[in-house]
């Protein structure tokens, strides 16, 4: 239960530098904890204590594995998230590029 709270915590931070932040590159930042902090809280949903790797065997029965759906979940959101982060970036330095700056306050004042 620890272990949840801890997810939950991960995400109020990665949730404060996007509200209370005002540069675009912390702001990235706390995209990317929250999404761990996800992906973490799906991998301890399919966790279990003493589970066996979900692999087939003909010669025996395993009796007490591991759920492999949020394993394979959590890559395609790790391969999903990992392309976002760089899209979000690519665009935070044509902003840079443009306005000199990162801070959103001062782009929003700007015209053109």
């Amino acid at each position: 239960m620890t272990v949840y709270f801890l997810c939950l915590v991960l995400f109020c931070i990665g949730l404060y530098c996007i509200v209370r932040k005002r540069n675009l590159i912390k702001i990235i930042i706390g995209i990317a904890i929250m999404e761990y902090s996800v992906n973490l809280f799906f991998i301890l949903i399919g966790y279990k204590i003493g589970g066996r790797a979900p692999i087939h065997s003909s010669d025996q029965t395993i009796l007490n594995m591991v759920d492999p759906l949020p394993q394979a979940l959590v890559l395609t959101a790790i391969v999903i998230g990992l392309a976002v982060t760089a899209l979000i970036a690519a665009i935070a330095i044509r902003v840079y590029e443009k306005y000199g700056t990162f801070d959103i306050t001062k782009i929003r004042k700007l015209k053109g």
